[in-house]
Formats: structure tokens, sequence, C-alpha cells
């Protein structure tokens, strides 16, 4: 296990938040969230796992890194792959930030709502038509400014879908851990 941070007297301890992800669309967006945020006492740390992700790999990371019971872990993941669900349901102290299709999904849902079906192509492409500079692993100027400009909206059109259904996307819970960690600062 990591070596724990030692807690000082009167002094609060905020969480480190570490992001595990199967790509680099989302280490993309983790790392804009992050020079956004700018939260000095808040450490978010992206760390591309993979479709491979299990809670030996979680903690085999964290071993050499200094670790705090407050400390909360994200799984950051598309559910086009079959039986991701599953396997990501299945690791313990986890905070799953899931789209479904596809991360496309979650930037996609900034711009409209999004209710029915839809596969990662089309998400894609959708957000191309939106977005002319769009690239997966690549967050440009404009698809920040939209990202940073609607969350809220997106935030609350994703509420309004079916958790894990297509579509979906649970993204915004880090959003909102984002924004309480930032108003409590």
């Amino acid at each position: 296990m990591g070596r724990k941070r030692k807690k000082s007297k009167g002094k609060k301890i905020n969480p480190t938040l570490f992001v595990f992800c199967e790509g680099d669309t989302e280490e993309a967006y983790v790392n804009m969230l992050k020079s956004h945020y700018r939260l000095p006492s808040i450490q978010i740390h992206p760390k591309i796992g993979g479709n491979n992700i299990t809670a030996s790999y979680i903690q085999n990371y964290k071993k050499d890194k200094p670790t705090h019971e407050k400390d909360i872990n994200y799984l950051m993941y598309d559910l086009d792959v079959r039986g991701v669900l599953s396997r990501l349901q299945k690791i313990g102290n986890s905070v799953l930030l899931l789209s479904n299709p596809c991360l496309e999904l979650w930037f996609l849902l900034h711009y409209k709502n999004q209710t029915t079906n839809i596969d990662c192509t089309y998400c894609c492409k959708e957000l191309n038509n939106r977005n002319k500079s769009y690239k997966k692993g690549v967050i440009g100027q404009k698809l920040k400014e939209k990202l940073l400009s609607k969350s809220k909206e997106a935030i609350g059109r994703a509420k309004n879908l079916n958790e894990f259904g297509n579509p979906s996307s649970t993204i915004y819970r880090l959003i909102e851990m984002l924004n309480e960690l930032k108003n409590k600062a």
C-alpha cells in the first residue's frame, strides 16, 4: 500500500483524486480539468490503464505515492466494450465515470441533449459537426471553452439519462466533486 500522509494538527487534508482511464482522450480531458481548477491542495493523477484495469493495478500504481483515507479513485471508461461494466463494478472503493458509448458523448452533451441510442462513430461525427477541429486525444481551445462554459447544462442532461444505458454518462460526478472542492478552498 502507499505511504500514509502525515496528518497535521488543525489543518484539513484534502483528498488526492486518482483518475484511471482507458485512453488519450480521457487523459487529455482530465488534464484540462486539472489546469482549469488549479486547486493547489488537490492532486489529480490521471493514469491510462487501458481495458485491463483491476484492483491490484490500482494498488500497485499507488504503492509509492503518499495516500490518505480521503483519497478517491475514479474509473473513467467507455462502455462500448463488452463486459467492461461488470469488470469495473468489481473494483471496490472507486467512483465510476462511465460514458455509453464513449467519452465523446459527454462532450456532445455540452452542445445538445442526446436521448436516443448512439454509437461512437456517430457521436464523434456529431461532435465534429459542431467543432470542426475535433480529434480524439486532443482538447482544442474551442472545445475547451465549450466544456467549461456549458458544464451545468451537460450535467443536467446527463442526470436525465438512464445510468449505464445508451446513451449515458456519469462524468459529471468528477465535475461536481471538483466544484465542491473549489467552493471549500
